[in-house]
């Protein structure tokens, strides 16, 4: 079998086993990649996620992460949602819940399944003449940036918002790579679409995109609520409105998602109780009931101080005074963020009572 029909057999097992779209890149496809990191650690965009400078110099260029590669194989899997994520943040008593984070944890449903096509392509090139085939299979657990790799594989490319859409796929789908050290043949990269579409940009809540391809992760409502430990600026808090974990609204309102793709995987669907919350039922978590409610979820990472302090600024955003009940327990928690955020929800929902609104 020659490397192209290696190559089909593998797009054709890859659809078979879920995956949207696939497509082969080399690892040297990204020279620009670098740089861009670099500018963005530079200007200090990426907050406390200090992971990202730590190993830049990998997620700048593949061939260090692993200098055997000789093409990248990236998939996309959608996640589609039913439903308009929009719709969840106009719920003052409920919080909204990034789409994603409302299944199961996508790390282990992507990454089994990228596993499995994984191992079947390991069995079929040896068992089809290329005996010292290697691969290794990554799914956001490892410093590979994965949103180039698929616009230079022709998955798609990166929108205005910088998250990876495609003509006919739409955005809302996670990324997944296989190197390999044999030399597939690689597919043309896609480029940009956007045209003078400013979509993106225009909804986000927090101004949290400087210019169009440009992201500041310290304004990023998804950032905010997943990523930055402790209080959370002020001035950012009334933005975040009564989003609890992440934020879709980038993503909700892109025109291309005409042509999304249904997700194929039920486990990616929303759970009960995962969908639009009751805040005041999320307010109440200890440790061990967070622990329990989400269980197989993507927002048991962040735990329960940061989990709860989201809930209270969405409570004091809520204009609801009677949620202060909910929060009035928490002005004094042993969390000084979620102590915090208790206090200020006490005092916007003071002002809503007087007419502040």
């Amino acid at each position: 079998m020659s490397e192209a029909a290696l190559k089909a057999a593998l797009e054709r097992e890859a659809h078979a086993a879920g995956f949207a779209k696939t497509g082969v890149c080399k690892p040297d496809a990204i020279p620009q990649a670098a740089g861009r990191l670099d500018a963005f650690l530079e200007a200090g965009r990426h907050g406390q996620m200090g992971w990202m400078e730590d190993r830049a110099t990998w997620r700048g260029d593949p061939r260090v992460l692993w200098p055997e590669a000789r093409s990248v194989v990236m998939l996309a899997e959608a996640y589609t949602p039913a439903h308009d994520p929009l719709e969840d943040t106009a719920l003052p008593e409920r919080g909204a819940v990034s789409v994603y984070a409302q299944g199961r944890d996508y790390h282990d449903v992507v990454k089994k399944r990228l596993k499995r096509v994984g191992r079947w392509f390991v069995e079929e090139a040896r068992r089809t003449g290329f005996e010292d085939v290697e691969i290794k299979v990554f799914v956001d657990t490892a410093p590979v940036m994965e949103k180039p790799l698929a616009q230079a594989a022709g998955l798609g490319w990166q929108g205005k918002h910088t998250n990876l859409l495609g003509r006919d796929i739409g955005n809302w789908v996670f990324l997944g790579a296989i190197f390999t050290n044999l030399d597939l043949p690689e597919d043309a990269a896609e480029d940009e679409h956007c045209g003078s579409c400013t979509r993106c940009l225009d909804v986000c809540p927090t101004d949290a995109f400087p210019a169009p391809f440009q992201l500041d992760a310290r304004r990023c409502i998804s950032y905010l609520t997943i990523e930055h430990k402790g209080p959370v600026d002020e001035e950012l808090r009334e933005g975040i409105g009564n989003r609890i974990y992440g934020c879709d609204d980038c993503l909700a309102v892109c025109p291309w998602n005409k042509f999304a793709v249904r997700a194929r995987d039920m486990r990616l669907a929303p759970q009960p109780g995962r969908r639009a919350p009751e805040l005041a039922e999320m307010a109440a978590l200890d440790d061990a009931g967070f622990r329990t409610r989400f269980s197989g979820s993507p927002i048991k990472r962040i735990g329960r101080d940061r989990f709860v302090r989201n809930v209270c600024y969405a409570i004091g955003n809520s204009g609801v005074p009677a949620l202060a009940a909910a929060v009035a327990p928490l002005v004094d928690d042993a969390d000084a963020g979620v102590a915090d955020a208790a206090r200020w929800a006490e005092r916007r929902l003071a002002r809503d009572g007087d007419g502040w609104r």
